[in-house]
């Protein structure tokens, strides 16, 4: 290294599934802690698990593939091992049960990395939470605007990246990513399931787990999602 040069800054460790599709959402205008936010990062967390091979598809059941593995990742092995400690639950009940749990375990693990930023606790009530922002502003409208452009681009769905497909079908069903005025909404649920195709495309399995985990977000939107920057 050269006299006065600075140390190159340490590169993050890339965002887990559930871990970006937090922050997609994240919208500083509105409570995160309730309506399809948390069932939507539990989902993620479900098909990151489904796409490692960790958690598999045994006639619509959500089941380990085995009693040792890890990920590495305290949330994504949090979640492993409820699965395991449980009864057995269909995906779809998953996506529900306890979903506050992963969404608490992202949102410390984005704050711990630098994503989020908790601000002072608010004065009234009794044991106010902490207001949670993102530490750079512009991150949650920039990973919707990818999203959106892969979503209404005309890139063949086969090229996408098989994490970026992943991302617009699962934001997709929690309504995060409304049509604009005078879209084709069919051309847009077409290009859905064209990219849910290319995400579970060495995987059939997987394609089952996704139709699960879409149908299971779906229920939670209401008719008319409000649109986000």
């Amino acid at each position: 290294m050269t006299d006065g040069a600075r140390p190159a800054a340490p590169r993050r460790p890339p965002l887990s599934l559930p871990a970006r599709l937090s922050l997609l959402a994240w919208d500083t205008a509105r409570p995160p802690h309730g309506g399809v936010l948390p069932r939507l990062v539990r989902a993620g967390a479900l098909a990151e698990l489904a796409q490692r091979g960790l958690l598999v598809d045994d006639h619509g059941i959500a089941t380990p593939a085995d009693l040792d593995s890890s990920t590495g990742d305290p949330v994504l092995d949090g979640l492993l091992e409820l699965v395991r400690e449980s009864g057995p639950r269909p995906w779809r009940a998953w996506v529900g049960a306890w979903a506050g749990y992963t969404f608490t375990a992202v949102r410390e693990q984005l704050t711990a990395g630098g994503w989020l930023r908790a601000g002072p606790r608010r004065a009234l009530g009794f044991l106010p939470p902490a207001r949670y922002t993102p530490a750079r502003a512009g991150v949650p409208a920039a990973l919707r605007e990818r999203a959106r452009r892969l979503l209404d681009g005309t890139r063949p769905a086969a090229t996408a990246d098989a994490r970026d497909a992943l991302v617009v079908v699962l934001a997709v069903a929690a309504g995060l990513l409304p049509a604009p005025p005078g879209a084709d909404r069919a051309a847009r649920e077409r290009r859905a399931d064209d990219l849910a195709g290319r995400a579970a495309a060495a995987d059939p399995a997987l394609g089952r787990v996704l139709d699960e985990l879409r149908a299971a977000l779906s229920a939670t939107v209401p008719a008319a999602a409000p649109a986000r920057g």
